[in-house]
Protein backbone atom coordinates (compact mmCIF):
# COMPACT_ATOMS: atom_id res chain seq x y z
CA UNK A 1 0.00 0.00 0.00
CA UNK A 2 1.48 3.48 -0.81
CA UNK A 3 2.59 5.43 2.23
CA UNK A 4 0.06 8.18 4.21
CA UNK A 5 -2.89 6.92 1.53
CA UNK A 6 -6.24 8.35 3.05
CA UNK A 7 -7.99 4.93 2.37
CA UNK A 8 -11.32 6.34 3.05
CA UNK A 9 -11.47 8.21 0.38
CA UNK A 10 -10.40 5.38 -2.13
CA UNK A 11 -13.70 3.63 -0.67
CA UNK A 12 -15.75 7.35 -1.13
CA UNK A 13 -14.28 8.01 -4.33
CA UNK A 14 -15.04 4.18 -5.88
CA UNK A 15 -18.68 4.39 -4.09
CA UNK A 16 -19.27 8.06 -5.21
CA UNK A 17 -18.17 6.50 -8.86
CA UNK A 18 -20.77 3.89 -8.62
CA UNK A 19 -23.77 5.97 -7.29
CA UNK A 20 -23.32 8.36 -10.49
CA UNK A 21 -23.60 5.04 -12.62
CA UNK A 22 -27.18 4.24 -10.22
CA UNK A 23 -28.15 8.19 -11.10
CA UNK A 24 -27.76 7.69 -14.97
CA UNK A 25 -29.46 4.26 -14.73
CA UNK A 26 -32.90 5.70 -13.61
CA UNK A 27 -33.07 7.92 -16.21
CA UNK A 28 -34.84 5.90 -18.83
CA UNK A 29 -37.32 5.80 -16.14
CA UNK A 30 -38.42 9.62 -15.76
CA UNK A 31 -36.73 10.94 -18.93
CA UNK A 32 -38.36 9.73 -22.69
CA UNK A 33 -41.20 9.95 -25.28
CA UNK A 34 -41.17 14.19 -26.07
CA UNK A 35 -38.40 14.44 -23.32
CA UNK A 36 -40.40 13.64 -20.02
CA UNK A 37 -41.99 10.61 -19.55
CA UNK A 38 -42.86 8.41 -16.24
CA UNK A 39 -45.16 5.66 -17.31
CA UNK A 40 -46.87 4.88 -13.71
CA UNK A 41 -47.08 6.33 -10.16
CA UNK A 42 -45.07 2.87 -9.03
CA UNK A 43 -42.41 4.69 -11.41
CA UNK A 44 -42.27 7.61 -10.20
CA UNK A 45 -41.98 6.17 -6.54
CA UNK A 46 -39.45 4.23 -7.50
CA UNK A 47 -37.79 7.01 -9.66
CA UNK A 48 -37.35 9.78 -6.12
CA UNK A 49 -35.48 6.82 -4.00
CA UNK A 50 -32.95 5.52 -6.10
CA UNK A 51 -32.58 9.11 -7.83
CA UNK A 52 -32.51 10.36 -4.33
CA UNK A 53 -30.18 8.04 -2.73
CA UNK A 54 -26.53 8.69 -5.14
CA UNK A 55 -27.35 12.28 -5.25
CA UNK A 56 -24.50 13.36 -3.52
CA UNK A 57 -21.85 11.60 -5.96
CA UNK A 58 -20.66 14.53 -7.87
CA UNK A 59 -19.97 16.76 -4.58
CA UNK A 60 -18.61 13.80 -2.69
CA UNK A 61 -15.70 13.51 -5.84
CA UNK A 62 -15.20 17.60 -5.51
CA UNK A 63 -14.69 16.85 -1.30
CA UNK A 64 -12.62 14.23 -2.37
CA UNK A 65 -10.27 16.58 -4.81
CA UNK A 66 -9.75 19.60 -2.21
CA UNK A 67 -9.34 17.53 0.70
CA UNK A 68 -6.32 15.70 -0.86
CA UNK A 69 -5.00 19.23 -3.18
CA UNK A 70 -5.87 21.74 -1.27
CA UNK A 71 -4.41 23.71 -0.24
CA UNK A 72 -1.57 23.40 -2.94
CA UNK A 73 1.28 21.04 -1.86
CA UNK A 74 3.63 22.37 -4.59
CA UNK A 75 3.85 25.69 -6.82
CA UNK A 76 0.97 26.77 -8.88
CA UNK A 77 2.75 26.13 -12.45
CA UNK A 78 3.46 22.31 -11.26
CA UNK A 79 -0.44 22.21 -9.48
CA UNK A 80 -2.02 23.20 -13.22
CA UNK A 81 1.14 21.02 -14.94
CA UNK A 82 -0.22 17.55 -12.82
CA UNK A 83 -4.24 17.97 -12.91
CA UNK A 84 -3.90 18.92 -16.57
CA UNK A 85 -1.68 15.66 -17.52
CA UNK A 86 -4.34 13.98 -15.34
CA UNK A 87 -7.41 15.26 -16.44
CA UNK A 88 -7.39 16.74 -20.11
CA UNK A 89 -5.59 14.15 -22.52
CA UNK A 90 -8.62 11.24 -21.45
CA UNK A 91 -11.60 13.92 -21.30
CA UNK A 92 -9.90 15.43 -24.76
CA UNK A 93 -10.83 11.59 -26.30
CA UNK A 94 -13.83 10.60 -24.71
CA UNK A 95 -15.54 13.88 -26.27
CA UNK A 96 -14.07 13.01 -29.76
CA UNK A 97 -15.45 9.06 -28.70
CA UNK A 98 -19.13 10.62 -27.95
CA UNK A 99 -19.20 12.77 -30.21
CA UNK A 100 -18.34 10.28 -32.98
CA UNK A 101 -21.03 8.03 -31.90
CA UNK A 102 -24.40 9.64 -30.58
CA UNK A 103 -25.81 12.69 -32.70
CA UNK A 104 -24.59 13.70 -36.08
CA UNK A 105 -20.73 14.06 -35.74
CA UNK A 106 -19.86 17.09 -37.96
CA UNK A 107 -22.41 19.17 -35.64
CA UNK A 108 -20.94 17.57 -32.67
CA UNK A 109 -17.52 18.47 -33.22
CA UNK A 110 -18.59 22.42 -33.88
CA UNK A 111 -20.59 21.88 -30.57
CA UNK A 112 -17.74 20.96 -28.67
CA UNK A 113 -15.38 24.10 -29.49
CA UNK A 114 -17.95 26.00 -27.17
CA UNK A 115 -19.24 23.38 -24.88
CA UNK A 116 -19.52 19.47 -24.40
CA UNK A 117 -21.50 16.90 -26.40
CA UNK A 118 -25.11 17.25 -24.88
CA UNK A 119 -25.58 13.73 -25.70
CA UNK A 120 -22.83 12.65 -23.18
CA UNK A 121 -24.20 15.76 -20.40
CA UNK A 122 -22.05 14.23 -17.87
CA UNK A 123 -18.63 15.85 -19.72
CA UNK A 124 -19.95 18.71 -17.54
CA UNK A 125 -18.11 17.89 -14.31
CA UNK A 126 -14.63 18.14 -15.81
CA UNK A 127 -15.66 21.87 -16.94
CA UNK A 128 -16.87 22.44 -13.23
CA UNK A 129 -13.65 20.27 -11.55
CA UNK A 130 -11.11 22.34 -13.56
CA UNK A 131 -12.88 25.71 -12.96
CA UNK A 132 -12.37 24.51 -9.17
CA UNK A 133 -8.68 24.27 -9.78
CA UNK A 134 -8.15 27.68 -11.43
CA UNK A 135 -8.95 29.08 -8.34
CA UNK A 136 -7.66 26.73 -6.17
CA UNK A 137 -3.89 29.09 -6.02
CA UNK A 138 -5.79 32.09 -5.38
CA UNK A 139 -7.56 30.73 -2.40
CA UNK A 140 -4.29 28.48 -0.85
CA UNK A 141 -2.81 30.57 0.94
CA UNK A 142 -5.73 31.49 2.86
CA UNK A 143 -6.77 27.80 3.55
CA UNK A 144 -3.29 27.80 4.75
CA UNK A 145 -4.23 29.79 7.60
CA UNK A 146 -7.91 30.02 8.13
CA UNK A 147 -9.35 29.25 11.45
CA UNK A 148 -12.11 27.09 12.48
CA UNK A 149 -14.62 29.95 13.23
CA UNK A 150 -13.35 31.60 10.22
CA UNK A 151 -13.76 28.72 8.14
CA UNK A 152 -17.48 27.76 10.11
CA UNK A 153 -18.47 31.26 8.64
CA UNK A 154 -17.90 31.13 5.44
CA UNK A 155 -19.50 26.94 5.20
CA UNK A 156 -22.55 28.64 6.66
CA UNK A 157 -22.78 31.08 4.37
CA UNK A 158 -22.14 28.12 1.57
CA UNK A 159 -25.32 26.48 3.24
CA UNK A 160 -27.42 29.13 3.08
CA UNK A 161 -27.24 29.26 -0.80
CA UNK A 162 -28.15 25.99 -0.72
CA UNK A 163 -32.15 26.94 0.12
CA UNK A 164 -31.99 30.02 -2.69
CA UNK A 165 -33.41 27.58 -4.99
CA UNK A 166 -36.14 27.43 -2.31
CA UNK A 167 -36.34 30.95 -2.29
CA UNK A 168 -36.75 31.50 -5.31
CA UNK A 169 -39.49 28.97 -6.26
CA UNK A 170 -41.66 30.56 -3.31
CA UNK A 171 -41.04 33.98 -4.97
CA UNK A 172 -41.68 33.45 -8.37
CA UNK A 173 -43.92 30.55 -8.39
CA UNK A 174 -43.47 27.96 -11.84
CA UNK A 175 -40.60 30.04 -13.85
CA UNK A 176 -40.88 29.40 -17.44
CA UNK A 177 -38.48 27.34 -18.83
CA UNK A 178 -35.77 28.61 -21.49
CA UNK A 179 -34.39 26.81 -24.12
CA UNK A 180 -30.76 27.24 -25.17
CA UNK A 181 -28.47 25.71 -27.86
CA UNK A 182 -30.05 22.32 -29.00
CA UNK A 183 -33.27 22.57 -26.87
CA UNK A 184 -31.65 22.28 -24.04
CA UNK A 185 -33.90 23.39 -20.66
CA UNK A 186 -33.07 26.11 -17.94
CA UNK A 187 -35.78 27.38 -15.67
CA UNK A 188 -35.93 30.82 -15.37
CA UNK A 189 -34.44 32.41 -12.15
CA UNK A 190 -36.39 34.86 -9.99
CA UNK A 191 -34.04 37.93 -9.35
CA UNK A 192 -33.12 38.00 -5.61
CA UNK A 193 -30.16 40.55 -3.48
CA UNK A 194 -28.60 42.33 -6.45
CA UNK A 195 -29.74 40.42 -9.37
CA UNK A 196 -31.20 41.94 -12.33
CA UNK A 197 -31.43 41.68 -16.55
CA UNK A 198 -27.99 43.17 -16.53
CA UNK A 199 -26.87 41.13 -13.72
CA UNK A 200 -26.48 38.08 -12.66
CA UNK A 201 -23.39 38.70 -9.65
CA UNK A 202 -25.92 38.61 -7.22
CA UNK A 203 -24.78 38.70 -3.32
CA UNK A 204 -24.29 35.37 -3.12
CA UNK A 205 -22.80 34.17 -6.13
CA UNK A 206 -19.26 34.15 -5.28
CA UNK A 207 -20.03 31.25 -2.23
CA UNK A 208 -22.33 29.59 -4.00
CA UNK A 209 -22.28 26.28 -6.20
CA UNK A 210 -19.37 23.78 -5.71
CA UNK A 211 -17.16 26.29 -3.99
CA UNK A 212 -18.87 25.24 -0.77
CA UNK A 213 -18.20 21.81 -1.21
CA UNK A 214 -14.01 22.61 -1.86
CA UNK A 215 -14.50 24.49 1.64
CA UNK A 216 -16.52 21.60 2.92
CA UNK A 217 -13.45 18.99 1.73
CA UNK A 218 -10.77 21.39 3.33
CA UNK A 219 -12.76 21.33 6.87
CA UNK A 220 -12.84 18.35 7.32
CA UNK A 221 -9.35 18.00 6.57
CA UNK A 222 -8.24 20.81 9.15
CA UNK A 223 -10.83 20.50 11.88
CA UNK A 224 -13.25 17.49 12.02
CA UNK A 225 -11.31 14.68 14.04
CA UNK A 226 -12.07 11.20 14.51
CA UNK A 227 -15.46 10.83 16.02
CA UNK A 228 -16.41 7.18 17.60
CA UNK A 229 -18.90 4.93 15.18
CA UNK A 230 -22.10 5.88 17.50
CA UNK A 231 -20.87 9.29 17.44
CA UNK A 232 -20.55 9.28 13.87
CA UNK A 233 -23.82 7.15 12.84
CA UNK A 234 -26.02 9.72 15.53
CA UNK A 235 -25.22 12.99 13.75
CA UNK A 236 -24.50 11.09 10.04
CA UNK A 237 -28.27 8.78 9.64
CA UNK A 238 -30.28 12.19 10.86
CA UNK A 239 -28.84 14.17 8.15
CA UNK A 240 -28.49 11.60 5.71
CA UNK A 241 -32.78 10.95 6.38
CA UNK A 242 -33.05 14.69 6.16
CA UNK A 243 -31.40 15.53 2.79
CA UNK A 244 -33.46 12.07 1.29
CA UNK A 245 -36.58 13.86 2.72
CA UNK A 246 -35.59 16.80 1.55
CA UNK A 247 -35.14 16.05 -1.73
CA UNK A 248 -37.62 12.96 -2.22
CA UNK A 249 -40.23 15.31 -0.87
CA UNK A 250 -39.37 18.25 -3.45
CA UNK A 251 -39.39 15.91 -6.37
CA UNK A 252 -42.70 13.79 -5.68
CA UNK A 253 -44.41 17.16 -5.31
CA UNK A 254 -43.34 19.11 -8.88
CA UNK A 255 -44.50 15.12 -9.99
CA UNK A 256 -47.87 14.75 -8.88
CA UNK A 257 -49.07 19.20 -9.37
CA UNK A 258 -47.99 18.24 -12.90
CA UNK A 259 -49.50 14.76 -13.68
CA UNK A 260 -52.50 15.48 -11.16
CA UNK A 261 -52.31 11.72 -10.07
CA UNK A 262 -53.05 10.44 -13.37
CA UNK A 263 -50.11 8.37 -15.56
CA UNK A 264 -48.62 8.42 -17.55
CA UNK A 265 -46.85 11.40 -17.18
CA UNK A 266 -45.09 12.99 -20.57
CA UNK A 267 -43.63 16.60 -21.61
CA UNK A 268 -40.84 18.70 -23.02
CA UNK A 269 -37.97 18.05 -21.42
CA UNK A 270 -38.06 21.06 -19.91
CA UNK A 271 -40.29 19.71 -17.44
CA UNK A 272 -38.16 17.11 -15.59
CA UNK A 273 -35.62 19.91 -15.47
CA UNK A 274 -38.33 21.29 -13.52
CA UNK A 275 -38.98 17.60 -11.79
CA UNK A 276 -34.74 17.68 -10.93
CA UNK A 277 -34.92 20.86 -9.23
CA UNK A 278 -35.09 19.61 -5.45
CA UNK A 279 -32.08 17.57 -5.84
CA UNK A 280 -29.80 19.20 -7.55
CA UNK A 281 -26.42 19.55 -6.30
CA UNK A 282 -26.22 23.07 -5.18
CA UNK A 283 -29.09 22.38 -3.15
CA UNK A 284 -29.93 22.03 0.77
CA UNK A 285 -30.71 18.34 0.68
CA UNK A 286 -28.16 17.16 -1.12
CA UNK A 287 -25.46 19.27 1.23
CA UNK A 288 -27.02 17.47 4.19
CA UNK A 289 -26.27 14.54 2.39
CA UNK A 290 -22.97 14.71 1.45
CA UNK A 291 -21.66 15.88 4.93
CA UNK A 292 -23.77 12.57 6.23
CA UNK A 293 -21.43 10.12 3.63
CA UNK A 294 -17.79 11.86 4.58
CA UNK A 295 -18.61 11.36 8.28
CA UNK A 296 -19.43 7.43 7.86
CA UNK A 297 -16.44 7.35 5.24
CA UNK A 298 -13.71 8.68 7.51
CA UNK A 299 -14.67 5.87 10.27
CA UNK A 300 -12.76 3.47 7.31
CA UNK A 301 -9.23 3.23 8.77
CA UNK A 302 -7.54 -0.20 7.19
CA UNK A 303 -7.14 -1.80 4.03
CA UNK A 304 -6.63 -5.53 3.76
CA UNK A 305 -6.13 -7.86 0.86
CA UNK A 306 -9.30 -6.48 -0.73
CA UNK A 307 -8.55 -3.12 -0.71
CA UNK A 308 -5.17 -3.90 -2.03
CA UNK A 309 -6.50 -5.98 -4.83
CA UNK A 310 -9.97 -4.98 -6.16
CA UNK A 311 -11.01 -1.50 -4.22
CA UNK A 312 -7.54 0.39 -4.78
CA UNK A 313 -6.98 -0.62 -8.28
CA UNK A 314 -10.59 0.57 -8.70
CA UNK A 315 -10.12 4.17 -7.47
CA UNK A 316 -7.16 4.61 -9.67
CA UNK A 317 -9.36 4.16 -12.28
CA UNK A 318 -12.75 5.74 -11.47
CA UNK A 319 -11.78 8.93 -13.62
CA UNK A 320 -11.97 6.78 -16.33
CA UNK A 321 -14.96 5.04 -15.34
CA UNK A 322 -16.55 8.17 -15.15
CA UNK A 323 -15.79 9.17 -18.78
CA UNK A 324 -17.06 6.02 -20.37
CA UNK A 325 -19.58 4.43 -18.08
CA UNK A 326 -22.43 6.19 -19.95
CA UNK A 327 -21.40 4.34 -23.54
CA UNK A 328 -21.46 1.06 -21.67
CA UNK A 329 -24.56 1.73 -19.33
CA UNK A 330 -26.34 2.68 -22.24
CA UNK A 331 -25.94 -0.89 -23.88
CA UNK A 332 -26.95 -2.30 -20.78
CA UNK A 333 -29.67 -0.57 -19.68
CA UNK A 334 -31.35 -0.84 -23.61
CA UNK A 335 -30.80 -4.74 -22.97
CA UNK A 336 -32.79 -5.03 -19.66
CA UNK A 337 -35.44 -3.33 -21.05
CA UNK A 338 -35.87 -5.67 -23.75
CA UNK A 339 -34.77 -8.48 -21.76
CA UNK A 340 -37.58 -7.71 -18.67
CA UNK A 341 -40.00 -5.64 -19.83
CA UNK A 342 -40.97 -2.31 -19.34
CA UNK A 343 -42.85 -0.72 -15.53
CA UNK A 344 -45.61 -3.27 -14.04
CA UNK A 345 -46.34 -4.50 -17.50
CA UNK A 346 -42.38 -5.83 -17.09
CA UNK A 347 -41.81 -10.04 -16.67
CA UNK A 348 -41.38 -8.61 -12.59
CA UNK A 349 -44.36 -6.76 -12.19
CA UNK A 350 -43.81 -3.85 -9.88
CA UNK A 351 -40.26 -5.05 -9.84
CA UNK A 352 -39.11 -4.57 -12.97
CA UNK A 353 -38.16 -0.94 -12.64
CA UNK A 354 -36.16 -1.11 -9.24
CA UNK A 355 -34.16 -4.56 -10.28
CA UNK A 356 -33.39 -2.64 -14.25
CA UNK A 357 -32.26 0.51 -12.15
CA UNK A 358 -30.40 -1.39 -9.54
CA UNK A 359 -28.88 -4.19 -12.28
CA UNK A 360 -28.07 -1.56 -15.22
CA UNK A 361 -25.54 0.27 -12.32
CA UNK A 362 -23.79 -2.70 -10.98
CA UNK A 363 -23.43 -4.38 -14.25
CA UNK A 364 -21.54 -0.91 -15.74
CA UNK A 365 -19.92 -0.46 -12.69
CA UNK A 366 -18.16 -3.60 -13.20
CA UNK A 367 -18.08 -3.44 -16.82
CA UNK A 368 -16.41 0.11 -16.55
CA UNK A 369 -14.09 -1.08 -13.69
CA UNK A 370 -12.91 -4.27 -15.65
CA UNK A 371 -12.26 -2.25 -19.07
CA UNK A 372 -10.46 0.85 -17.34
CA UNK A 373 -8.07 -0.92 -14.72
CA UNK A 374 -7.27 -3.20 -18.42
CA UNK A 375 -6.47 0.06 -20.75
CA UNK A 376 -4.57 1.74 -17.77
CA UNK A 377 -1.87 -1.34 -17.78
CA UNK A 378 -1.38 -0.55 -21.34
CA UNK A 379 2.18 0.21 -21.35
CA UNK A 380 2.77 4.40 -22.18
CA UNK A 381 -0.75 5.08 -23.70
CA UNK A 382 -3.21 3.68 -21.12
CA UNK A 383 -3.47 6.53 -19.02
CA UNK A 384 -3.79 9.11 -21.85
CA UNK A 385 -7.31 7.49 -22.93
CA UNK A 386 -8.67 6.73 -19.07
CA UNK A 387 -6.62 8.67 -16.86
Amino acid sequence: MEKNREIWLDWLRVTACFLVMATHSCEPFYLGGEGSLILTKADALWVSVLNVIPRACVALFVVASSYLQFPLHYSTKEFFKRRAVRILPPFLIWTIVYALIWGEPVQNFKDVLLNFNYAAGHLWFVYMLVGLYLIMPLLSSWAEKVGKRELQFFLAICLFTTVIPFIRQWAGGNPPVIYGPSGIPNAAKYPLWGEASWNTYGLFYYLSGFIGYLLLGLYFKKFVGQLTVGRTLAIAVPLFLAGFGICNAGFLTRVWADCGGQFPIEGPVGLAAVWEGPWLNDTFGVALMVVAWMLVFRLIRSGGAFYEKVLLPVSKASYGMYLCHLVILGAISAWLRGALGIGEAGVLGIWTTPVQIVATALLSFAASAVFCILIQRIPKVGRWIVG
